[in-house]
């Protein structure tokens, strides 16, 4: 009797393995509600500098969002933007699996995106690192960026990685009937009205 009581002890999972299985579970929803704040006031950041930009007409090196009026350093740190480059791709790869079926495949597609965008910080941040630029630039520079202004960049990739997140959101809130019996969250707020 001792014996199997210390095994099936023995069998549970222990350690970063609970910890993602709660946070893929029980966690899911509350976590992934506090990601996509995150991520939208990020995204409105960008929303609000090009804003300054195009509505307002202020010069480029002055449009620096909402934060940046109060701290411009922000605006001008790579490591700011790596972070939170970083801090996505982590954030969407640590809820990956609570996503099943089509959400899944669509928050996959943000994955691949983001770890892409992420990869143009890098670049960027090794930069200011090694004090040298890329492709005889004046200022860091990413790959993409040698055809796409920065400011339009940012836009371009946040809303590739947004746009994913959203349909991701939309297929995990409402699921098949097939993909509502395979999750292990508590987020679908009912079955997808085709299904019904």
């Amino acid at each position: 009797m001792a014996n199997t009581a210390y095994t099936s002890t023995q069998s549970q999972p222990h350690g970063a393995h609970t910890f993602f299985r709660k946070l893929n579970g029980p966690w899911h929803r509350r976590t992934l509600r506090a990601f996509m704040i995150i991520v939208i006031a990020h995204w409105a950041e960008h929303l609000v500098q090009a804003y300054q930009v195009y509505v307002l007409g202020w010069p480029l090196h002055q449009a620096r969002g909402v934060l940046g009026q109060a701290f411009p350093w922000l605006v001008h740190s790579e490591v700011l933007h790596y972070g939170y480059a970083l801090i996505m791709l982590v954030g969407i790869w640590m809820l990956l699996p609570g996503f099943v079926g089509r959400s899944r495949t669509w928050w996959l597609a943000a994955l691949v995106i983001q770890f892409w965008h992420h990869i143009e910080h890098a670049l960027l941040q090794g930069q200011v690192i090694a004090g040298q630029t890329l492709f005889g630039a004046s200022a860091p520079t990413s790959i993409v960026q040698l055809w796409i202004p920065r400011l339009e960049l940012h836009l371009v990739y946040n809303g590739l990685v947004f746009v994913p997140m959203i349909v991701a959101m939309y297929y995990h809130l409402f699921p098949s009937a097939p993909d509502a019996a395979r999750m292990r969250c508590r987020c679908a707020l009912r079955p997808h009205p085709a299904t019904t």
